[in-house]
């Protein structure tokens, strides 16, 4: 699995590709820069707004570093002497990354990482804050990709630690982003549970059995399971079953025997219990005028 950090996002000014860098990369170190901005309302403002795209919408394959540069990673840069920024350039692909030069030495960090450390024009920064800074957008970058990844429909913690890990994510990281997204409120289990347990039951013609086994597969816990399927009473449940059933039971031919077979064994299919399809299939059977009904057993 490719490393997200070292073979990509730092660079030597050495070894870049100066015409190439010409088009991708805006200079915001001058205060004329600045006084630009403000004369065109906010440029960065109106473009994230324009382009419709979330500020955490990375695109990796627009990263600019071919990944094969020896020179690349924050390891190579001086020990022991004080770095001070000489330049900010603002990258135009990805969106919302800056390159940060120190000389002869840059790297490419998130807007929010560059604003929180102000990494402005002058600042100095020894190696070793440079280093905890480089953690710092490894971290605001998983995050935004679990963002990316909620911003489509809720996900619950086991979910979104997997994605993070198929992107390539240390266990580190995926650590920090799930504690944020947890005390944010945009990650919560529990909440998942109920919903999830209370939609399919209801709307969607599944039984507690074949919800049990999804929240499962999503890696919700065993407690919170239970306590989401206990939020869903029995009547919704049977009426649920009885919907299903009867509709089943209007387009199914044969003699009764043949009829209550091939009801049972769908609504089983289903997820409902063996005790909740006798009860649906007495009340079939009642109304469709059969006496002597046994309960159902599951073939």
């Amino acid at each position: 699995m490719e490393q997200r950090y070292g073979d990509r996002g730092y660079r030597s000014h050495t070894n870049r590709n100066k015409e190439s860098d010409h088009s991708e990369i805006v200079d915001i170190s001058e205060e004329s820069f600045w006084v630009q901005e403000k004369k065109s309302k906010n440029t960065y403002g109106s473009y994230a707004k324009k382009s419709g795209e979330n500020r955490y919408d990375l695109e990796e394959n627009d990263n600019d570093s071919n990944g094969n540069d020896e020179n690349n990673g924050v390891g190579l840069f001086p020990d022991d002497i004080d770095l001070e920024i000489t330049s900010v350039q603002m990258l135009k692909r990805p969106k919302f990354r800056y390159r940060i030069s120190f000389g002869p030495y840059s790297l490419e960090v998130h807007e929010d990482v560059m604003i929180k450390y102000r990494m402005l024009k002058g600042t100095v920064f020894s190696k070793i804050e440079l280093t905890e800074i480089v953690l710092a957008d490894e971290r605001q970058r998983g995050y935004g990709d679990a963002l990316q990844y909620l911003s489509r429909k809720p996900r619950t913690g086991f979910e979104i630690s997997m994605r993070l890990k198929e992107k390539g994510w240390s266990e580190e990281t995926i650590a920090y982003v799930m504690d944020r997204l947890t005390g944010e409120g945009l990650v919560n289990d529990a909440l998942y549970a109920q919903e999830w347990a209370g939609q399919r039951v209801k709307n969607r013609g599944k039984g507690k059995l074949w919800v049990r086994q999804e929240l499962r597969q999503k890696g919700v816990s065993k407690p919170l399971i239970e306590e989401a399927l206990g939020e869903v009473s029995e009547e919704d449940e049977y009426d649920s079953a009885m919907q299903l059933g009867a509709k089943k039971w209007k387009t199914t031919s044969g003699e009764y025997l043949d009829k209550k077979r091939k009801v049972g064994s769908f609504l089983m299919r289903r997820g409902f219990s063996g005790g909740l399809v006798s009860r649906v299939l007495r009340e079939l059977a009642s109304k469709d005028g059969a006496d002597g009904v046994e309960d159902w057993e599951e073939e």
